[in-house]
């Protein structure tokens, strides 16, 4: 069951919608170069941290998909009813989630990277870098659409609340993507605490929306 909810999540991302959140972040990298000017030495410094912020900008987009629609079409009542618990449920839908957006997210950061003329030593930290941290943006994600679903103007509260929890992993991210090193391991741990905690926010706030 948990498996079939991951593959679920998976499709329903794979979907024209689930592509909007890679053209935005492609689009925030493109326009750095035009706000910042053509300077290549300042673009070099500023790219990798860039980055991390056109990802960040678009976890928020998804969002309101994640638990919203299955919990306003009861399909959440029904998995309790089967007794899947609902940090399985939240450990299911990060899986998902990640394996939607993850990956094309890396793809992305290929022709991103170009954009903000990166080197190649910069764009493989860079990778690593995202490939460590987007697993904890995908946990972040899903637990402020579970603490968010069924409230009115979830998605502009759903950027209130991710946007200062992402400030850690934004934080080493970006330090990680320009200079590798120990950050990797500080990134990795805040990453790591993110997933290991997301499910059972996620099943909390479930819990709590249906009392």
């Amino acid at each position: 069951m948990i498996a079939a909810i991951a593959v679920r999540e998976v499709r329903r991302g794979l979907t024209a919608s689930a592509w909007l959140p890679l053209a935005f972040f492609l689009i925030v990298a493109a326009l750095i170069p035009f706000a910042v000017g053509p300077d290549a030495a300042l673009l070099a410094r500023i790219g990798p941290g860039g980055l991390w912020i056109a990802a960040l900008t678009a976890a928020l987009l998804p969002i309101e998909r994640l638990i919203e629609p299955d919990r306003a079409d009861g399909i959440l009542d029904q998995l309790a009813l089967r007794g899947v618990t609902e940090e399985s449920i939240g450990a299911a839908k990060l899986v998902g989630h990640w394996l939607a957006f993850g990956p094309l997210l890396l793809i992305a950061t290929l022709p991103a990277a170009l954009l903000l003329g990166l080197d190649a030593p910069a764009l493989t930290r860079s990778l690593i870098a995202l490939a460590i941290g987007t697993p904890g943006l995908a946990a972040l994600a899903v637990a402020v659409a579970a603490l968010t679903a069924g409230l009115s103007r979830a998605g502009a509260l759903a950027g209130l609340l991710l946007l200062p929890l992402s400030v850690p992993l934004l934080i080493f991210g970006a330090a990680a993507s320009g200079q590798g090193g120990s950050a990797f391991a500080l990134e990795g741990a805040v990453s790591l605490l993110l997933v290991a905690g997301a499910p059972f926010v996620t099943g909390a706030a479930i819990r709590a929306a249906r009392t």
